[in-house]
């Protein structure tokens, strides 16, 4: 079985936990951004907005630049690659047991049938 980096899946998945954090990460998928300009967009306080910018740089998922007073924001180079993986797995896992319930309760429906006749 494949190891994951649980420290670096427990960031990801907690940044991506929120609303506003997944509408910050499709803004700069558009386009870089300042601080401002998503606290703006976002109808934050910059404050507010630092936080979730900071989430996001913890989990690698943005990266930002200080240049004069302006902090710009852009995605980072880090990609969701591993944490996709892992839920594939999942997906496929428990994709397999639902296809093995509902057999079983075919069966059930089919053995009611006959029985019941």
């Amino acid at each position: 079985m494949v190891q994951y980096p649980t420290a670096t899946f427990d960031a990801t998945f907690g940044a991506l936990s929120d609303a506003t954090r997944r509408g910050v990460l499709e803004q700069l998928g558009r386009a870089d951004a300042s601080i401002t300009d998503l606290a703006t967009r976002f109808h934050m306080t910059l404050t507010g907005m630092k936080k979730h910018v900071g989430v996001l740089e913890q989990a690698g998922l943005v990266v930002t630049e200080k240049v004069g007073r302006v902090r710009t924001c852009k995605l980072g180079i880090r990609g969701l690659e591993e944490e996709a993986a892992w839920i594939e797995t999942h997906r496929q896992l428990w994709a397999s047991r639902l296809d093995a319930l509902d057999q079983v309760v075919e069966e059930l429906i089919l053995k009611e049938k006959t029985d019941g006749s």
